[in-house]
């Protein structure tokens, strides 16, 4: 049975990120977003927090917590910059889950106590050109020549592909259309042949880098395979599996800073000599907000209580996913319209969160994508 109480933990980690969020984000998001600048040394900062590392054992240098900690800190650094908690969650369930989940001892050994304290930061390649949802169709090829693999083609839309220190590469090793013909690397910034490409120019989300990632000959070890030959795709899936879950805590964030700051600006403005809050036209939007907020975050604790304990995610992570990142969409919009004139400016939050939210019904697998899931588990009941 769930316990909605926070644990004495995730109360931890949310005063925390609170009062560093007061004096490392609030006052330069702004500028972030304007500038569209990749703030590096502040995930430095929250490397040494243990917010690089959340979900990593202790033994490999993490934090060692668990999946509400994380759904707790990646919503409440949403609320203060959402392009800040989608970094940090690309970094933890993306390139360093992939390695912890599959890596070999001597690679997690490597690789993993640099990104659970942001030493090196962690990008995460399986979107291409022309391969969005149907990542089976990529064409970036990884060709064996003796201990090596002579790696072509690009990446596309990748956290971190510009600035990260270390990615993990998905690459066809095998057919067209052969779930079984796909490789995981993990791949070292520098590594000859490999480089970050173009940087996206972003409607949101614009403090955190979105960029290509380029292979011309990129000559890689055997020894840097996660895992089977092969079995790329396949862990992929369980990855996004859980990384569905860092997206609906995401959304989460989002649809409770755009919750929070109506609540506060209807009550604050006044129109015909009283609190808009006052009319029911604004008080009805704020229950249907509230209410919405909270179906999210129930989907969203529950399918990290499913992975905490182990158990398979694939329904509910879908489902936590798809319904909170439309909440987050529904109430964002809800609150530019609350908040009127100001709600189209920059000196309020509720813009940001309008363009940020969008992000969350595309970004690690569509709404469709999600539908097709959910109706696919549905189905085999």
């Amino acid at each position: 049975m769930l316990n909605f109480t926070m644990n004495e933990n995730q109360r931890m980690i949310a005063d925390m990120i609170r009062d560093f969020g007061a004096k490392e984000i609030t006052p330069f998001r702004k500028d972030w977003d304007d500038r569209q600048h990749f703030p590096l040394e502040l995930f430095k900062k929250l490397g040494q927090l243990g917010l690089m590392g959340v979900l990593v054992p202790t033994e490999y240098g993490g934090a060692g917590f668990g999946y509400f900690e994380y759904v707790t800190a990646i919503a409440e650094l949403a609320k203060l910059d959402p392009a800040i908690g989608l970094s940090m969650a690309a970094h933890n369930s993306l390139c360093t889950n992939h390695i912890l989940m599959f890596g070999s001892e001597e690679q997690k050994r490597k690789y993993i106590p640099k990104l659970a304290t942001c030493e090196w930061l962690g990008a995460w390649g399986l979107t291409e050109p022309n391969t969005g949802s149907d990542a089976g169709n990529m064409r970036t090829v990884a060709k064996k020549e003796g201990d090596y693999y002579i790696l072509n083609g690009a990446k596309n839309f990748i956290t971190h592909g510009y600035s990260g220190d270390v990615a993990v590469v998905i690459a066809r090793t095998g057919e067209i259309g052969d779930s079984h013909g796909m490789t995981a690397f993990v791949i070292e910034k520098g590594t000859p042949g490999f480089r970050g490409g173009r940087k996206e120019d972003k409607l949101g989300m614009r403090a955190s880098e979105t960029a290509e990632m380029i292979f011309e000959d990129c000559k890689v070890h055997e020894s840097q395979v996660l895992g089977e030959v092969g079995e790329g795709f396949i862990q992929s899936m369980k990855v996004l599996d859980g990384g569905r879950i860092s997206i609906a805590a995401l959304s989460l964030g989002i649809a409770q800073g755009a919750l929070e700051a109506s609540i506060q600006y209807s009550k604050e403005r006044q129109q015909f000599n009283q609190p808009i809050s006052k009319f029911q036209g604004i008080s009805f939007k704020l229950a249907d907000m509230a209410t919405q907020v909270e179906a999210a975050s129930l989907l969203t604790f529950k399918a990290a209580d499913l992975k905490n304990r182990g158990e398979k995610v694939t329904l509910e992570g879908a489902q936590a996913k798809y319904y909170a990142s439309e909440v987050a969409v529904s109430v964002s919009n809800e609150a530019v319209q609350i908040f009127g004139g100001y709600g189209f400016t920059k000196d309020y939050p509720v813009e940001k969160y309008y363009r940020d939210a969008k992000l969350c019904t595309i970004g690690e697998g569509t709404s469709e994508i999600q539908k097709l899931v959910i109706s696919r588990e549905v189905l085999r009941k």
